[in-house]
């Protein structure tokens, strides 16, 4: 008997994801790739990853295929676009389905997403003027220490001070970075600095009330981010599963929603 599967792509500035969805919505395959220089082929590629990962080659179809993320205009495939803010809150909300803010942390930007008690989004903001606080922030960063990026959370771990680069620019966070180097600054509590910093661009974007949830690449990586949080604003701070797959997922998520109206 074929099989109808719902594909969800997620096309990103740094990386693209795709969740893929049986007819009893449950997650029969999930791929990642480099976004790399061409939205078409990242997607293109993505699709046979799921489908084959799925085995559905040659026992299934897709009955709806919805892109969302920076690139979902470049998706020839997809019946169906929607925005990263509507995709994320549907993704979060299927998790936690109460109200919430929702922080998604990603390569190249960060957004706060309040989602009201029905699940539908109350507001939104989102940080574009600047790659601090974000994936790129933290690679540049750990670049500038020497540190493979695996590492960078065990050395916040055993630090002994707290500190957060203050400055909202990535290229003066590296400035500040060598500036502490220079002053004798431990490998441990620089790297705590790193994910301080993450936290302290996150919670100047705007009030976030008692309940969040994080997703992203970031905190994908590295969990701490959710820990120094909670720490920071008071509130229950919770991670979904596979948290850099929540876009996507949430667009699979509406791709079998758009099948079953027809």
């Amino acid at each position: 008997m074929t099989q109808d599967f719902f594909l969800g792509l997620d096309l990103g500035s740094s990386w693209s994801k795709a969740v893929l969805l049986d007819r009893s919505g449950e997650v029969v395959a999930r791929a990642i790739h480099r976004t790399g220089i061409s939205f078409e082929d990242v997607a293109a590629e993505l699709r046979r990853a799921a489908l084959e990962a799925a085995g559905a080659e040659d026992g299934g179809r897709l009955a709806c295929t919805v892109a969302t993320g920076y690139g979902r205009r470049n998706v020839p495939f997809a019946e169906v676009r929607r925005t990263e803010i509507s995709c994320h809150a549907k993704g979060a909300f299927h998790h936690f389905p109460r109200e919430m803010d929702l922080v998604d942390i990603g390569g190249q930007d960060n957004k706060i997403v309040h989602i009201r008690q029905d699940g539908a989004v109350a507001n939104f903001l989102m940080n574009r003027k600047c790659a601090a606080g974000t994936g790129a922030f933290v690679e540049e960063i750990a670049h500038r220490l020497d540190l493979p990026l695996g590492k960078i959370e065990a050395y916040a771990e055993a630090a002994t001070k707290e500190i957060t680069l203050s400055s909202f620019c990535t290229v003066f966070s590296a400035t500040e970075v060598i500036k502490l180097i220079r002053e004798g600054e431990g490998p441990e509590n620089l790297c705590r600095g790193i994910f301080n910093s993450v936290v302290a661009r996150v919670a100047e974007m705007g009030p976030l009330g008692n309940f969040i949830v994080v997703s992203g690449g970031v905190v994908a990586a590295f969990p701490v981010v959710a820990q120094l949080l909670a720490s920071r604003t008071g509130a229950q701070v919770e991670i979904p599963p596979h948290p850099q797959y929540l876009g996507a997922f949430g667009a699979a998520l509406i791709a079998a929603e758009e099948a079953r109206r027809g």
